[in-house]
């Protein structure tokens, strides 16, 4: 494949993509093909020296991180997962909001397990964010890594409390789950390649201003 000298930005589809269209659109960037409908991965724009990758929300870090896209809008969860090492991180676009939090059966008494220094295990794929969090309140813990429907963990015996990202609790109560404390606010980031930065500063800038003249509070 032949190098491409212009921008490619990293999306996932989804949320952050329906919500990041606006911001584009401030850029003067408009997608010529809708990702739920394309069967494409990369995806042309009316800008010939813009182009859009559409991948794993889970992924966009390592693509920015490595330079195999000059720009990405990730949530605070995965890059916290990440790491973002050698990221940078201009603005908090204030899109896809929702919070992490820990969530257990109704009827489960979480005070209670805390106050005893009982040992309870966890499910979650947020395992750093989890870690560190449980590790603050001087709680142990056995975290138990999955990748989907977190809900039925607590109701099938594997774990006696989830942490997961939420955003009208919908699931949460029609699964019998209750929220019993909040981590921490969640909304996406846009990061940048710090190489990218420099060798396409003239490309680049311009687009993170528009989106910062765009950002709704």
């Amino acid at each position: 494949m032949t190098e491409f000298g212009g921008i490619t930005l990293a999306l996932s589809k989804g949320r952050i993509f329906e919500e990041t269209l606006p911001l584009l659109a401030a850029a003067g960037i408009v997608p010529t093909e809708d990702p739920e409908t394309s069967r494409k991965l990369i995806l042309a724009t009316n800008r010939p020296d813009v182009r859009l990758v559409i991948i794993r929300a889970t992924d966009t870090p390592t693509y920015v991180q490595y330079g195999a896209a000059d720009m990405g809008i990730a949530g605070k969860d995965v890059l916290i997962e990440h790491g973002g090492a050698d990221l940078y991180q201009p603005l908090d676009l204030n899109i896809a909001k929702c919070r992490m939090c820990v969530a257990v059966p109704r009827g489960f008494d979480y005070e209670a397990a805390v106050r005893r220094g009982a040992r309870i295990r966890v499910a979650t794929k947020y395992i750093q964010t989890a870690r560190d969090h449980f590790a603050s309140k001087g709680m142990h813990v056995d975290l138990i890594k999955l990748y989907g429907s977190m809900e039925l963990a607590p109701l099938v015996g594997l774990a006696d409390a989830i942490v997961d990202l939420v955003s009208s609790g919908g699931t949460l109560r029609a699964n019998g789950l209750v929220e019993v404390e909040d981590i921490l606010a969640v909304s996406s980031r846009l990061i940048v390649n710090q190489a990218s930065l420099k060798l396409k500063h003239d490309l680049l800038q311009p687009v993170i201003d528009a989106f910062a003249g765009a950002i709704k509070p």
